[in-house]
């Protein structure tokens, strides 16, 4: 009699024959996350590593944890969620835009933020009410989940991650004692709770187009100026005519620089150290004049510019280009477009939500 029957129930198999399972481990987080839908076929056991915290753990300390775009895309009522995935090796098809699990909730005027692996949808109006409903995506597991609700509901509010939490400003109507205390709430995922952020009455205000964050600092741009938060210090402030003057539709940050489009549809560049906007050079040529439906992220360093295309009949291209940016030595802004092509397909009439980048 084995040890194996007299105990009872055989070992469990390998993970890879003949390999320890802690080395089977480490070969298992070097496979492109893409991959991982078909390793879970394999057997349990592959199901089960695949979707444990320990395999991410192991790629992050491998340093193997790839730079992702998600995209938010509106299609007539419908909020529908994509991931861009890279497969440069396959010249056919180097980028495809796979669909990711429907949002259970379809709220409009959500913010967005991310926090390591994760994805949180931030209130939002459900049947024109506003919500304090966090939905979270975590981008390991492929699945949403409920979030801890915020202290007051929103929508179009503004939100960001400085230092590991979460900051949301506005949004709200400060028309109560409860409103008016909460107008800034910071939430912190050690915890899992929302706590009320300290703010002057008169940065208060309800509706906001535009959010970021630049050196621990969260800009937000409302109809009538802007704010800005110093998380490190608790300090509000102004942000500068400058600034308000040039920032319009949805920005990202590269680099300690703050990019959007102008209103002539070219992209510009804002160095709050400088206090100014400078146009992106190098690019104007392989882009369109983005006059509206563009939004940007910052995926591992890189500037992706993702905007709505020419429609031809009943159908509208989303494009999406990745530009290489850096400071000259003399303050000019330049850039260089790595690749630029059509990513997706939708009904006339579609539009962009939002982009975000996700390190997982």
């Amino acid at each position: 009699m084995t040890d194996s029957t007299a105990a009872g129930s055989p070992p469990p198999p390998q993970l890879l024959p003949n390999l320890p399972d802690d080395v089977a481990l480490q070969c298992i987080a070097r496979v492109p996350i893409s991959h991982h839908p078909s390793l879970s076929l394999v057997s349990r056991s592959w199901r089960s590593t695949v979707n444990s915290p320990l395999l991410h753990a192991t790629r992050s300390l491998l340093r193997c944890t790839q730079h992702f775009l998600y995209l938010n895309i509106r299609i007539n009522s419908s909020f529908n969620w994509y991931v861009l995935d890279q497969n440069p090796t396959n010249p056919r098809k180097p980028r495809t835009l796979l669909p990711l699990p429907p949002l259970p909730s379809q709220p409009i005027g959500s913010s967005f933020a991310v926090l390591g692996s994760k994805i949180y949808v931030i209130g939002g109006a459900i049947s024109e009410n506003p919500s304090n409903s966090i939905w979270v995506f975590d981008c390991r597991y492929n699945r949403w989940e409920m979030g801890p609700k915020m202290r007051v509901c929103r929508e179009f509010a503004a939100s960001g991650a400085i230092n590991g939490k979460i900051y949301v400003m506005g949004g709200c109507l400060v028309d109560n004692w409860a409103r008016s205390m909460n107008w800034a709430e910071v939430f912190d995922p050690v915890a899992g709770s929302w706590a009320a952020v300290p703010s002057q009455i008169e940065v208060r205000d309800k509706w906001m187009h535009a959010s970021a964050v630049i050196d621990d600092k969260m800009y937000a741009m409302a109809d009538r100026g802007g704010v800005v938060y110093d998380a490190v210090v608790g300090e509000w402030g102004d942000v500068s005519t400058g600034m308000d003057m040039g920032w319009r539709g949805r920005a990202t940050v590269v680099d300690g620089v703050l990019y959007c489009y102008d209103y002539l549809g070219r992209i510009r560049g804002y160095d709050a150290k400088e206090d100014e906007w400078k146009e992106l050079m190098g690019v104007g040529k392989g882009l369109p004049k983005f006059l509206c439906g563009a939004t940007m992220a910052n995926v591992g360093g890189k500037l992706f510019v993702v905007w709505e295309g020419k429609g031809s009949g009943k159908e509208m291209e989303i494009m999406c280009a990745e530009i290489e940016v850096w400071k000259e030595k003399g303050g000019v802004l330049s850039g260089s477009i790595v690749w630029s092509d059509v990513i997706l397909v939708v009904p006339n009439r579609a539009s962009i939500v939002h982009c975000a980048a996700v390190v997982s």
